[in-house]
């Protein structure tokens, strides 16, 4: 072979001068760059199985990076931006906060709420401000924050957008549970009996979809799960009215099934946080483990994790927060649906990284949804369940077609 065929730029044998790339055929210069390609995307292989701490967008660094000059500089944009997101949503919670104790029957301006937060101002403000709405915002805030942080999960668990606890039946379950102890006479509404039948009822929904549905089930299989399940638990509650000897007791509950936060206390907030508190842990502890089920079961299997085990910690996790709030809410649907997808464009297709704002975007939502029906002028009151159904179909409906249009169907 003649010294002029020499490729990718390596000193002859003969001492001959070294062959530019600018002067290699272009054959030779087109393998070098695929070479090159290829290394880049097998370091990101590895990069993306020995390290799940920034996501499956670390792992393709190399290969944008290669492949076109200026996609760094708009992935380090992309990250900044990601960086924005939870500060910006922590302080939107902060003021729909403020808002929702100044709204209501007596309105009073934001610096008005914050001095009678704080034991400031007039002792009227302070009653109004401390004992009667600063509960029913921190209700809000937890079980806006519970509902977003299991739909997250539950997407990122079943590798399904189109899951939340809602399309599950957990909350109409959470909801005979805590109808049938009350019906029966076995609990009031201000015992600690009331969250625990309805955990329990939320527990046995979710497992009872999973087992039936199985693990890798397509978006109909869930749908028409979560339909029979939650038609059953309706049914279920319809039946413990039904047969109620308390006929006023019957429409107190059928009126509580709406999902409201009117006149709730303390009290209710200590017989729901605790739960909430620690099903959010469960689902939180594992995120690691979403990132590395994003790639399929077998390839998180083979990086250590337990995928029966994380399966459980989180049906155990949503079945904790979801039964406690339905117990001191009523069912409020949707807000799982909604805060995970509002958050997806802003931080990216992560399970593990989605799961912190899709329980602040869920907080923001419900508190937001609160503010709305005490605003809305109506002789007794919209439930804020009602609200949040309006709206969370229509969304549904639209995420169906999405996903419709996305799969090739079109509209028909």
């Amino acid at each position: 072979m003649r010294c002029g065929t020499t490729s990718q730029g390596r000193s002859c044998p003969r001492n001959c001068k070294r062959i530019k790339p600018s002067n290699m055929p272009l054959a030779n210069r087109l393998g070098r760059r695929t070479r090159r390609l290829s290394a880049s995307q097998e370091t990101g292989r590895r990069h993306r199985s020995n390290s799940f701490g920034d996501g499956p967008a670390e792992g393709i660094v190399l290969k944008i990076s290669l492949a076109a000059p200026g996609a760094a500089a708009t992935l380090v944009v992309a990250r900044a931006a990601d960086r924005a997101v939870l500060p910006l949503l922590i302080g939107g919670v902060v003021l729909l906060f403020l808002v929702s104790l100044g709204v209501g029957a007596v309105r009073l301006p934001i610096g008005s709420v914050v001095a009678a937060l704080f034991g400031f101002g007039g002792e009227i403000q302070q009653t109004i401000v401390q004992d009667i709405r600063l509960p029913r915002a921190l209700l809000a805030m937890a079980i806006g924050a519970i509902h977003g942080l299991s739909g997250a999960a539950l997407q990122g668990l079943l590798r399904n957008p189109l899951a939340s606890p809602s399309l599950f039946g957990a909350p109409q379950a959470a909801a005979f549970g805590a109808v049938l102890v009350i019906a029966t006479g076995l609990a009031d509404v201000l015992s600690f009996a009331l969250p625990f039948a309805a955990i329990l009822m939320a527990f046995a929904s979710v497992f009872v979809l999973i087992a039936v549905a199985g693990r890798n089930s397509s978006l109909l299989l869930l749908i028409l799960a979560g339909l029979a399940l939650s038609s059953l638990a309706g049914a279920a509650t319809a039946l413990a009215l039904n047969l109620s000897a308390n006929p006023f007791a019957a429409l107190e509950i059928s009126f509580w099934l709406l999902g409201s936060l009117e006149d709730r206390s303390f009290h209710h907030l200590a017989l729901a946080l605790p739960f909430i508190v620690c099903g959010g842990w469960l689902l939180l502890a594992r995120r690691d483990a979403f990132r590395a089920l994003s790639l399929g079961e077998e390839t998180a299997q083979s990086l250590g994790v337990n995928v029966a085990g994380l399966r459980l910690q989180v049906i155990i996790g949503v079945a904790l927060g979801v039964g406690a709030a339905v117990a001191v809410s009523g069912t409020i649907g949707f807000i799982g649906l909604m805060a995970p997808h509002l958050m997806r464009p802003l931080v990216g297709h992560d399970p593990g990284r989605l799961l912190w704002p899709s329980a602040l975007a869920g907080a923001a939502l419900l508190l937001a949804a609160d503010i709305a029906v005490r605003i809305i002028p109506s002789s007794t009151g919209i439930k804020v369940g009602v609200l949040t159904a309006l709206i969370g179909v229509p969304f549904f409906l639209y995420l169906i077609m999405r996903e419709r249009r996305r799969l090739g169907g079109g509209l028909a």
